[in-house]
C-alpha cells in the first residue's frame, strides 16, 4: 500500500503564461580576445599559425609559449621593479587553459612546448653518452679504490694513519661522479622527487598537467598539506624548502623555482574557484594561476589541412633556443635587470592604480587577492618580452607596455574565472536540464547527487542548482511524506509540461 502523501503540483493548478519555463542565463562575463599585436612576432606568428591549423583558441598556445619562455629563462635573471629597493621577481609563470574537452587544449600546449621537448631529447642523448662512459669509469674506480685500500692497509700496519687517510681520500676524490640528467618538464612527480629534480636542475622546472583538478584535489587532502605548502612557496620562484622523510632523510631544496601550465574543463574549475571565493580553500593557490585564460570558442569551425608555416616555426624555435643559451647569471648569483626611467614611471602609475583599486573593497576578496599578485606577473612578462627582443641591460617601455596589455587581457579572464565560482549554480542547473532524461520522473535531489555530475558532487551545489530551475519555472517542487504517520517531508521535482512535450 502506498503511504506517500503528495502536495499537488503547482503546474496542474495554475498553467498560466507567467509560469512558462524561462531560460537560464549564461552569467559569465565577456573576456578580451588575444590579438596578434600582444605578442612579439618571433612567437606570435607561430601561436596564430598553430591556432589556425588546429582550430583552437590562440590563447591556449600563447600561455604555453610564455610558460616555455619562462622555463628556459628560469631563475638565472631577475627583475627589480623598484630602483632602490631589493624586491626581486623571478620570471616564472603559472597558467591554466580553460575549455571543454573538444577545445584542443592538449594539442595547443603540445605545440607550444615542442622546443622544450626537443632540447630535452638532446640533453638525454648527451646524458646517455656520459652514462655509458661513466659505467666504464666506474669499473676503473673500483679497481683504483681496491688498490688504494691495499696501500692504506699497509700504512696502517706501520701505524701511519695520516698516510692511510691521504691515500683513501685521494682515491675517493677521483671516484666516479655520476652524470645528472638535465630536465625542463615534469608531468607527474611527488613533492619529494620534485625536490630532488629541482636540486639537479637549479634553473627551475615546468610542471605540465593535462587536468588541473587532479593536482588540486590531491593538495586539498589533509595528508598532502606539506605538498600544498611547497607549491605555494614555489610560486615566487626564489624560496628554499626543506622536508624530512623516512627513507629519504632530509631533502633541502636550495631554490624552488617552478612554472606551471595545465588544462581544466569549465565544469571542473567552478567548484575549485568556489572554494577560493567562499573561503574554504582561500590560501591563494587559485590566485597564483595568473595566466588563467578562458576564451570564447569560435562557432565557425573550419577544416584545415596545410603544412605549418616554416618561417614561423623556425623563428619560434630559434627564439626559445636563444633564451636557453643566453649568458645570464645562475640561481646563486642571478643577473639583475631594472626598468628604464620612462618604463619605471609607467609601472609606478599602473601599480599605484592597481593597489588603490584592490584595497578599495569594490571587488570580491578572491579577485582582490588575484589582482594584488599581478605586479609580479607584469614584471615577469616585461622581462620575458625584453629578453625575446634581445639581452638588453634594462627593461624598456616597449616591453612593459606589452606586459600591461596582457594585464588588461588577463584581468578580464580573471573576472570570468571568479564569476564561475559564484555562477556555479546556474551552470549546474543547465547541466541538470541538459541531462534530464537520465533522471526518473519525478526525481529527488539525491537522484542528481548520486550521479556525480561535474559541479554537482555535493548536496549544497545540487540544492542550489535545483533552486535555480524552480525559480525559472523549469521545475515544480512538491512535498512528499514517506509514511502515513507523518515525519519529515522531502521534496521531489517534476519538469514543466512544455519541457517534456514531444521529448524536449
Amino acid at each position: 500500500m502506498n503511504t506517500d502523501v503528495i502536495t499537488p503540483v503547482p503546474f496542474a493548478r495554475t498553467p498560466t503564461p507567467a509560469l512558462d519555463p524561462q531560460p537560464i542565463a549564461a552569467a559569465l562575463p565577456e573576456v578580451e580576445p588575444l590579438r596578434p599585436q600582444m605578442l612579439p612576432p618571433v612567437i606570435g606568428d607561430y601561436v596564430f599559425d598553430v591556432s589556425d591549423r588546429t582550430q583552437c583558441p590562440p590563447d591556449f598556445v600563447a600561455v604555453g609559449a610564455l610558460a616555455a619562455c619562462a622555463t628556459l629563462i628560469g631563475n638565472r635573471v631577475r627583475i627589480l621593479p623598484k630602483q632602490l629597493d631589493n624586491w626581486a621577481v623571478v620570471p616564472n609563470i603559472w597558467g591554466a587553459v580553460v575549455g571543454p574537452p573538444s577545445a584542443m587544449k592538449s594539442p595547443a600546449l603540445k605545440y607550444a612546448l615542442s622546443p622544450l621537448h626537443k632540447i630535452e631529447r638532446e640533453w638525454r642523448k648527451e646524458w646517455e653518452e656520459q652514462s655509458a662512459e661513466a659505467a666504464a669509469d666506474a669499473e676503473l674506480s673500483k679497481i683504483a679504490l681496491e688498490e688504494a685500500r691495499r696501500q692504506a692497509r699497509a700504512k696502517l700496519e706501520k701505524h701511519d694513519r695520516d698516510a692511510a687517510r691521504e691515500i683513501i681520500a685521494e682515491a675517493q676524490s677521483a671516484a666516479l661522479i655520476i652524470p645528472r640528467r638535465k630536465r625542463l618538464i615534469v608531468n607527474d612527480a611527488t613533492v619529494e622527487k620534485l625536490g630532488e629534480l629541482l636540486n639537479e636542475n637549479p634553473r627551475g622546472l615546468l610542471v605540465v598537467r593535462d587536468e588541473l583538478p587532479g593536482l588540486l584535489a590531491k593538495l586539498e587532502d589533509e595528508a598532502f598539506q606539506i605538498d600544498r605548502a611547497f607549491y605555494l612557496e614555489a610560486f615566487n620562484g626564489d624560496a628554499s624548502f626543506k622536508y624530512d622523510r623516512i627513507g629519504r632523510g632530509t631533502v633541502e631544496i636550495e631554490m624552488a623555482t617552478l612554472s606551471l601550465v595545465c588544462g581544466v574543463q569549465p565544469a571542473r574549475i567552478a567548484p575549485i574557484v568556489r572554494g577560493a571565493v567562499t573561503g574554504s580553500s582561500a590560501d591563494g593557490l587559485v590566485q597564483r594561476l595568473q595566466l588563467a585564460v578562458w576564451p570564447n570558442l569560435s562557432k565557425n569551425w573550419e577544416w584545415r589541412d596545410r603544412r605549418p608555416d616554416p618561417d614561423a616555426e623556425q623563428d619560434y624555435e630559434s627564439a626559445l633556443l636563444r633564451l636557453d643559451r643566453l649568458r645570464l647569471g645562475s640561481a646563486e648569483t642571478p643577473a639583475l635587470r631594472r626598468f628604464t626611467q620612462t618604463a619605471q614611471g609607467i609601472f609606478i602609475e599602473w601599480m599605484t592604480d592597481l593597489q588603490r583599486e584592490a584595497r578599495s573593497g569594490v571587488q570580491s576578496e578572491a579577485l582582490e587577492a588575484h589582482l594584488l599578485k599581478m605586479p609580479k606577473t607584469v614584471a615577469s612578462l616585461a622581462l620575458i618580452f625584453e629578453l625575446l627582443s634581445g639581452d638588453n641591460e634594462a627593461i624598456g617601455d616597449g616591453a612593459l607596455l606589452h606586459a600591461l596589455t596582457w594585464a588588461d587581457y588577463l584581468r578580464s579572464h580573471a573576472i570570468r574565472l571568479y564569476a564561475a565560482g559564484t555562477c556555479a549554480a546556474e551552470a549546474g542547473a543547465r547541466l541538470i536540464l541538459d541531462r534530464r532524461k537520465a533522471l526518473p520522473s519525478p526525481f529527488r535531489a539525491r537522484d542528481v547527487h548520486q550521479r556525480g555530475w561535474a559541479g554537482l558532487s555535493d548536496r549544497d551545489s545540487v540544492e542550489a542548482a535545483l533552486q535555480i530551475l524552480v525559480s525559472t519555472h523549469n521545475l515544480a517542487p512538491r512535498e512528499v511524506t514517506t509514511s502515513a504517520a507523518g515525519g519529515r517531508p522531502t521534496l521531489e521535482y517534476l519538469w514543466h509540461p512544455k519541457i517534456t512535450e514531444g521529448g524536449r
